[in-house]
């Protein structure tokens, strides 16, 4: 699902308070610029939960946990990672997971 404007407030998340878990796909200009780190960062800053990684196709992919409401500042607040230049973001829901903090993790190639 590509991340669109959404006049309900949820970016097509479900329920509004709950915590939910999403899959982030990241693509441009978003290896070897500090991106993974950025966004451990701003995960940190906001208590989201998840693990980031680089793919092979040279996207980013982000698992996060959180509150619905939380997760759409974080979405946006990526925007902000200095030297990355996005290009697009595809987010899904998959089913929950529970993650102690938020790693940076080696890409799985």
């Amino acid at each position: 699902m590509q991340v669109t404007p959404n006049t309900s407030g949820t970016a097509g998340f479900s329920q509004k308070d709950a915590t939910i878990t999403i899959e982030i796909e990241i693509s441009g200009y978003v290896q070897n610029v500090g991106f993974r780190a950025c966004a451990r960062k701003i995960a940190t800053h906001l208590g989201v939960m998840g693990e980031v990684m680089n793919l092979e196709c040279g996207a980013v992919l982000i698992t996060a946990s959180g509150e619905t409401f939380v997760l759409e500042k974080f979405i946006s607040m990526l925007y902000g990672c200095p030297r990355a230049v996005i290009r697009g973001i595809r987010t899904k829901e998959v089913e929950p997971r529970i993650f102690s903090e938020f790693s940076v993790r080696r890409g799985l190639f």
